[in-house]
C-alpha cells in the first residue's frame, strides 16, 4: 500500500491539518517520507465516540464471530511480513531476523486470543445456587462472569513496533474481550503503524465489525495521547 501520513479514524482518514512530523531513520538521522499529520483534538473525539457506538455491538459479539475478526488480522500480517521487514528496519534499524521473528510472535498471539474466546471458558462463568437452609445465613443466587468493560486506548511501545503496537497482545486481547481499541501510533515509527494499521481496519470490515472497533491516531508529541487519558 501507498502510506498516507493519516490518522484512521473508523472507516475514514484523518485530515492534514494538524502538526507535521516524520519518521527518522537511527542509522542515517535522516527523514522517512512520507509526511505524518498529528491527529487534532476534533478527530480523537471523533475517534472516541465511534467507539463507545461500536461497544454496543462488540460487546454481544459471539466467541466464533471475535474469532473469525483476530485470525483474519493475522492472515492479512502474514501478507505483508516483506513489507514490514523494509519498514521496521528504516525506522528502528532493527535486523531481518528480529523482524521477522517479532511479527511471527504478534501472528501467534492473535490466534492464540482467537482459539481462547472461539473456546470461552475466558469468561469464567460462575453460578452458585441459593441454598436457604445454609447456616448461619442462607446462601443468596450468585452468578457472575468476566465482560468486555468498553472502548480502550493503547499506546504503541518504542522498542517493540509489532509485538507491542498497534497489532501487538495489547490490540489481541481487548479485541478479544469484545472491547473497541484506538490506538496511539507511537511517532519513531509510524509507517509501520499505518501498514498495521490497515491490515486491522480491512479485516474488520471484511469480517463485518462495525465502524468504530478500531481507530489510530498519529501524534508528534503528547497532546493526543493526554487526551486519550
Amino acid at each position: 500500500m501507498e502510506l498516507q501520513g493519516k490518522s484512521f479514524i473508523g472507516w475514514g482518514n484523518g485530515a492534514e491539518g494538524g502538526r507535521v512530523f516524520t519518521a527518522i531513520n537511527p542509522a542515517t538521522g535522516q527523514a522517512i517520507p512520507p509526511n505524518y499529520f498529528s491527529a487534532p483534538l476534533q478527530e480523537v473525539d471523533r475517534a472516541a465516540k465511534l467507539a463507545a457506538q461500536a461497544f454496543t455491538t462488540t460487546s454481544r459479539l459471539s466467541g466464533k464471530e471475535k474469532a473469525t475478526f483476530l485470525r483474519e488480522i493475522a492472515r492479512g500480517l502474514e501478507g505483508i511480513v516483506d513489507a514490514l521487514v523494509i519498514r521496521v528496519n528504516q525506522e528502528a534499524g532493527l535486523p531481518e531476523a528480529r523482524i521477522r521473528s517479532e511479527a511471527a510472535r504478534t501472528i501467534f498471539q492473535l490466534r492464540l486470543f482467537a482459539d481462547l474466546v472461539e473456546e470461552g471458558s475466558w469468561v469464567r462463568a460462575r453460578l452458585d445456587k441459593p441454598d436457604p437452609a445454609r447456616k448461619p445465613v442462607p446462601r443468596v443466587d450468585l452468578r457472575s462472569m468476566w465482560r468486555p468493560l468498553g472502548p480502550v486506548a493503547v499506546f504503541g511501545a518504542s522498542n517493540f513496533p509489532l509485538a507491542y503496537s498497534v497489532a501487538g497482545g495489547d490490540t489481541a486481547s481487548a479485541l478479544a474481550a469484545g472491547n473497541p481499541v484506538i490506538v496511539k501510533a507511537h511517532a519513531a515509527h509510524p509507517g509501520t503503524s499505518e501498514l498495521v494499521g490497515d491490515v486491522i481496519r480491512t479485516a474488520a470490515r471484511a469480517s463485518k465489525m462495525p465502524e468504530g472497533i478500531f481507530s489510530m491516531l498519529f501524534d508528534a508529541g503528547t497532546e493526543v495521547g493526554a487526551a486519550l487519558v
